[in-house]
């Protein structure tokens, strides 16, 4: 974990706590001693692949580092039904109050990795990657992608300002393709970034537009293109640009789009309609 992350993850969890616990957990502060000590286990209720656990000590950490944490599962494991993936062992307050931002996190992120290990294994003996998309939950962005990356798939642009990735809406926009990449390039040299371009092809004739500035653009994407207009592409393209499937891929079709030999396959659902993994806290007294 770098320090960018860790900074974003402690934000995370302030703002997080705060939203939870407010004035304070007043069920917890009226019914349990304050020095009780207990222990609880992080148990597995669903089969799938873990993600989170790093992040999950690091946030145990951060709300109370005297709370000891064991672990005996790791980030990218298959897990099934009745693993444990942790104990913790502390005040009973403590643990109480992370219980439910530590099984969100978990859960979320286990539910992603999950969805993209089963569409990287859908690519197998392929050269295709699967990419993430901004289709995130805001706030944590982050964290979603991380567990993508821990699924096996590969992080796209992490927001608008790492990237030039020109859509359909700035084409039409701007009035054609050759106006809004000119615009792209002048822009780029001005500012003096060193970012890639990206741009959003709808036909193989925009394509054909794209094809004359290939020595500035870095990547291009077919966006609701078929399997077959996909093949089309990439062999017009030749490897001139590094290419990407976009536009309702699902588990059925994305092999398919896959053989046509595209770099990148990028898919939405990853983040935007995934299921979290079942996760349960059990605690006891020592």
């Amino acid at each position: 974990m770098d320090r960018n992350f860790r900074e974003q993850l402690h934000q995370f969890v302030e703002l997080a706590m705060s939203e939870d616990v407010g004035s304070g957990d007043h069920t917890t502060l009226s019914t349990l001693p304050i020095s009780r000590p207990g222990e609880a286990k992080l148990l597995v209720k669903e089969d799938g692949i873990l993600a989170g656990v790093e992040i999950g000590s690091a946030i145990i950490e951060m709300v109370d580092n005297s709370v000891e944490v064991e672990t005996f599962l790791t980030d990218g494991d298959a897990v099934k039904v009745g693993d444990i993936v942790l104990y913790m062992r502390g005040s009973i307050h403590s643990i109480l109050k992370v219980e439910r931002l530590l099984l969100n996190v978990m859960q979320r992120m286990s539910g992603i990795a999950t969805r993209t290990s089963a569409y990287v294994k859908l690519l197998e003996g392929t050269e295709t990657k699967v990419l993430d998309t901004r289709k995130t939950t805001p706030g944590i962005r982050f964290l979603e992608k991380e567990a993508v990356r821990i699924g096996g798939g590969v992080n796209h642009r992490f927001g608008l300002y790492d990237m030039i990735l020109i859509k359909d809406n700035h084409v039409d926009y701007a009035g054609g393709i050759e106006a809004a990449l000119q615009n792209a390039f002048d822009y780029r040299e001005k500012q003096g970034l060193d970012i890639q371009i990206e741009v959003e092809v709808r036909s193989l004739d925009e394509l054909e537009e794209v094809l004359q500035f290939s020595s500035k653009v870095d990547r291009v994407m077919l966006d609701n293109f078929t399997p077959e207009l996909t093949k089309q592409a990439v062999h017009r393209i030749n490897r001139q640009l590094i290419t990407e499937s976009s536009g309702g891929i699902t588990m059925d079709t994305i092999r398919s789009y896959a053989l046509t030999g595209v770099n990148y396959i990028s898919v939405g659902a990853l983040t935007h309609s995934v299921k979290s993994l079942d996760l349960s806290l059990k605690a006891k007294l020592i």
